[in-house]
């Protein structure tokens, strides 16, 4: 089976004055899709530069990022703006929603940059499966932060993603929420054959992948694969 998504010798170096900070170090990672990994590791190991990278959000120092086959890490910003806009999906920690923009728009957001058509509709039933029913028609500065985060969530998978990427997704949400979060991502992978990789330090959310990856330093210090409970 190709992998969806393939990180090859990745090394992220970052420069402060005279010193260097080796924030992924010659990491190599195969996934695929049906899946859902999780990243885990403590602060530091350079769990959101591998999202970051992965993505194609930052650039590796060395090494190559490829999706579906595609080396992304050498694409131009054009290209690649129009391939995150189709095929990627993306849950940020500071969740990046526009103040001007109600939570039914911001749903919809990455389904007018990509010039398809927008369905209000499916954008509301979105937001009330995150548990934001009636709230379509607020602004963020009108949301608490875990609903904000909701409706990160529900923008990241309202294009049916080939990949998705979550920053910690159930960071500012209690458990119950977290929980139904948990499940939408599941069904991304099972309904729509997704490849869905998140960072946490949640174990509930641990506990429900197909995979585990836990860095340390940089590097992938242990890659467990389970059955999701």
């Amino acid at each position: 089976m190709d992998a969806v998504l393939e990180l090859t010798h990745v090394t992220r170096t970052y420069r402060h004055g005279p010193h260097a900070v080796h924030a992924l170090r010659d990491l190599d990672a195969r996934l695929y899709a049906h899946s859902l990994t999780a990243v885990t590791g403590p602060s530091g190991s350079g769990k959101s530069t591998l999202l970051q990278c992965a993505a194609g959000l930052d650039r590796p120092t060395s090494g190559t990022v490829r999706l579906a086959g595609r080396e992304i890490s050498a694409m131009g910003e054009r290209e690649l703006t129009r391939l995150r806009r189709a095929r990627i999906g993306f849950v940020f920690q500071s969740f990046n929603l526009l103040p001007t923009l109600t939570a039914q728009e911001n749903v919809l957001l990455p389904l007018r940059l990509d010039g398809r058509r927008r369905d209000p509709v499916r954008a509301r039933r979105m937001l009330a499966r995150v548990g934001l029913d009636g709230r379509a028609d607020a602004r963020p500065g009108e949301l608490s932060g875990g609903q904000q985060q909701r409706v990160a969530i529900a923008r990241a998978l309202i294009t049916e993603p080939d990949v998705v990427f979550a920053d910690e997704p159930t960071g500012a949400l209690d458990q119950d929420t977290a929980a139904g979060v948990l499940e939408l991502l599941r069904e991304a992978v099972g309904e729509h054959g997704a490849t869905v990789v998140v960072v946490t330090h949640d174990p509930a959310v641990a506990a429900r992948a197909d995979r585990v990856l836990r860095l340390a330093d940089g590097r992938i210090a242990h890659d467990t694969v389970g059955v999701p409970a």
